[in-house]
């Protein structure tokens, strides 16, 4: 009887502690909202706790709602995340013996905080209820990013206002003050490609209006920004065409060809008009025997450049030779590039001069052209009776 009675004590001190060791767990439960205010679906929800290590998780149901039921007592960071991302995070929940402790999170709010924030980050302006809820720190940081956007922003605006005002006056030839607005805008911005390549138009356009020493400056400075322009983007077909033409102009020809034969190797489909845009600087300057050869590398580049034809017959003229009773004969491929410049624009703004050209060597004009690219003629064939 007494063994009995000592087993049912002990029993009920078993008892007593299973059920101590089973009220020191407690819950949480909440709900989740999504930016749209409705309730959100598998928010992961994860709850760390603080005093002793130790984690859990849980995701929302369809209708935004969680729960976690056996949590022992201590205090948690509790943490929304969604699709990888924390949104929002509770810290120092203590949990409570009894009825589940709620947390919620309502990610809307985040909305009309980021929102906030970006609105002061734009105004340098903090609002009271921001300040509350940050810590010290938080305003500290916040307070130094408003005064780097703000600076940040003040100089965009100068550096747009100096742009801006170098290509209006570029764009009006006011070249002296073009050339000023560009070199303020590199100062504040030395990585823009676009700064350097209008500078570079507007110091070349500086130099035609300038003599002597003056242009030589001027236009020493205009390639030195299309240098520039090139080292930020060297893969610009056009920067290095327009390179060449400026190189073309103060005399710098086989600097202007190796611009040229780097463009149409970026570029080879517009390689023809590369080279015939140098040949016709090269006219205008007297340099013949180089307009010449730069006629001839557009042919090549494009076999149907009707214009390089023509400008490459008008060079082979100059090199025919008169006899003693005046007689002209023409270098062989003179008639032939005025023929092809027919046969390519017969009504083109050179046609009356190939005409002219030709008749004056005894030939008649040959018009007919076939496109080398169309099909071949479908051959006939013989019906069946």
């Amino acid at each position: 009887m007494k063994s009995l009675s000592r087993l049912l004590s002990l029993t009920a001190l078993a008892a007593l502690f299973t059920f101590g060791a089973f009220a020191q767990t407690a819950s949480l439960e909440g709900e989740v909202k999504g930016e749209d205010g409705k309730p959100l679906k598998d928010a992961l929800i994860k709850l760390t706790r603080t005093d002793i290590k130790g984690n859990y998780k849980v995701k929302t149901n369809k209708k935004g709602q969680w729960f976690h039921a056996g949590l022992p007592l201590g205090t948690y960071d509790i943490e929304c995340e969604v699709e990888g991302k924390v949104q929002d995070t509770v810290k120092g929940v203590r949990t409570r013996l009894g009825d589940p402790l709620p947390v919620n999170f309502d990610l809307s709010k985040n909305v009309a905080r980021k929102q906030a924030m970006e609105q002061a980050m734009a105004t340098g302006q903090v609002t009271e209820e921001m300040s509350r809820e940050m810590s010290k720190e938080q305003r500290e940081a916040m307070e130094k990013q408003v005064k780097e956007r703000a600076a940040q922003m003040a100089k965009n605006k100068e550096l747009n206002d100096a742009f801006n005002a170098g290509m209006e006056n570029l764009k009006t030839k006011n070249f002296q003050a073009s050339v000023e607005g560009f070199e303020k805008a590199a100062t504040l911005d030395p990585k823009q490609q676009v700064i350097f390549a209008n500078m570079a138009e507007a110091y070349m356009g500086l130099a035609g209006t300038k003599t002597g020493a003056e242009a030589d400056a001027a236009s020493a400075k205009g390639l030195e920004s299309y240098a520039k322009a090139l080292e930020l983007k060297s893969d610009d077909a056009g920067m290095h065409n327009n390179y060449a033409l400026a190189l073309a102009k103060v005399k710098k020809f086989d600097e202007a060809r190796a611009e040229l034969d780097k463009a149409a190797a970026l570029d080879p489909a517009n390689g023809g008009r590369y080279f015939y845009n140098l040949g016709a600087i090269l006219t205008n300057v007297g340099q013949l025997e180089a307009a010449g050869s730069a006629f001839k590398k557009a042919i090549e580049m494009d076999p149907n450049y009707a214009d390089a034809h023509y400008q490459y017959g008008i060079y082979l003229v100059g090199k025919a030779q008169v006899a003693a009773d005046g007689k002209i004969t023409p270098v062989p491929g003179t008639e032939e590039s005025f023929q092809k410049y027919m046969q390519l624009k017969p009504d083109g703004p050179f046609a009356a001069s190939a005409k002219s050209m030709i008749e004056s060597m005894g030939s008649k004009v040959e018009t007919t052209f076939t496109n080398p690219n169309a099909p071949a003629p479908k051959k006939a064939t013989q019906k069946k009776k």
